[in-house]
């Protein structure tokens, strides 16, 4: 019940009305926001694994498919799991898309949030492996169009610089330094923007009508206002493989080198990081197949907008909402 606090003839209420003003220490942490958007899009991706299509032969398919041109030692235990997954369809992808769906529900609730993130780690690793082939990474056929250098191998990423757990000594200068510190997140964020740099520009990707063809081949089974975008965009740089790729890699790199500047220039670089991450959604990965049916995640699209929002600068003032240690123990 609400109580009533007569100061200076006038009546204050205090209570459990919701609208009395909350102390810092009792807003919602920054990270853990970012934590539970993490969350949603692994009770996504579970959803999505649930779905008619992967429990046909075409999802098994689907994985032998990403054993195509890689080496040898990458490549057979794709092609066993692909298998094996075959000859155990429905039981096996029950548990996959169970174990993401857990995930997702241990990240957001936060007693658990430690070990769901760990297991987030381990299960994005092999995925990255047995369902992605690497990403593409080692076969020429990676492109920040189509979700390089493997949209799972960002959820490890993520759950790494959103781990529930503050370094000592000065305060972070964005959310993503919080746990392993300044230095470190600027590496991880600069080697993963320069390596899509690096996949703009190889061969299968710079060609005259590679993106052309890329994003063409993204047509299929959409809804046709979404098809009408594809098929604008393919046309936009057909025959401009060279030029497109070129200005994609320039983006991208002044994107990496982005979060060494000061904080006004960074946050420049950030929305560039944004803008260039929602295109590559729409345009290159068309909200990853989703619409079209079969999609297994919603590609590496949210994944780097989310990541963007872990390197925003914040307030050398501002404090955490919560301990590290309350994380693990309150909801």
């Amino acid at each position: 019940m609400s109580q009533v606090a007569v100061v200076g003839g006038r009546a204050a209420w205090r209570g459990k009305l919701g609208t009395e003003v909350q102390p810092a220490g009792a807003r919602l942490d920054v990270r853990r926001a970012l934590q539970l958007a993490l969350a949603a899009i692994w009770l996504l991706d579970g959803v999505l694994q649930y779905q008619a299509f992967m429990y046909s032969k075409g999802f098994s398919q689907m994985l032998a498919g990403t054993a195509a041109g890689n080496p040898g030692v990458v490549a057979h235990p794709i092609s066993w799991d692909a298998t094996l997954v075959e000859h155990h369809l429905v039981l096996l992808n029950t548990i996959f898309a169970t174990i993401q769906v857990l995930l997702g529900l241990g990240i957001a609730f936060r007693p658990t949030v430690r070990v769901a993130l760990a297991a987030s780690i381990a299960w994005a690793l092999g995925v990255w492996w047995f369902g992605e082939g690497l990403g593409g990474v080692l076969n020429g056929a990676a492109s920040p169009l189509n979700g390089a250098p493997g949209a799972v191998i960002i959820y490890a990423l993520l759950a790494v610089l959103l781990w529930p757990a503050d370094r000592p000594g000065a305060s972070a200068p964005f959310t993503a330094a919080r746990a392993v510190g300044a230095p470190v997140a600027r590496a991880l964020w600069l080697v993963l923007w320069l390596s899509l740099a690096y996949f703009a520009l190889t061969p299968a990707n710079r060609a005259s009508q590679g993106l052309n063809g890329m994003i063409a081949g993204m047509e299929s089974g959409q809804p046709g206002w979404l098809a009408a975008i594809e098929r604008g965009a393919a046309s936009l740089v057909a025959g401009q493989g060279l030029a497109a790729s070129i200005a994609l890699a320039v983006a991208l790199v002044v994107i990496a080198v982005g979060v060494y500047l000061p904080p006004s220039a960074a946050k420049a670089t950030l929305v560039l990081a944004i803008v260039v991450a929602l295109v590559i959604w729409v345009v290159g990965e068309a909200f990853g197949m989703i619409l079209a049916g079969g999609a297994t995640d919603p590609n590496s699209g949210p994944l780097l907008v989310l990541l963007a929002l872990c390197y925003w600068p914040v307030r050398a003032s501002a404090a955490p909402a919560v301990s590290p240690s309350a994380e693990g123990k309150a909801l």
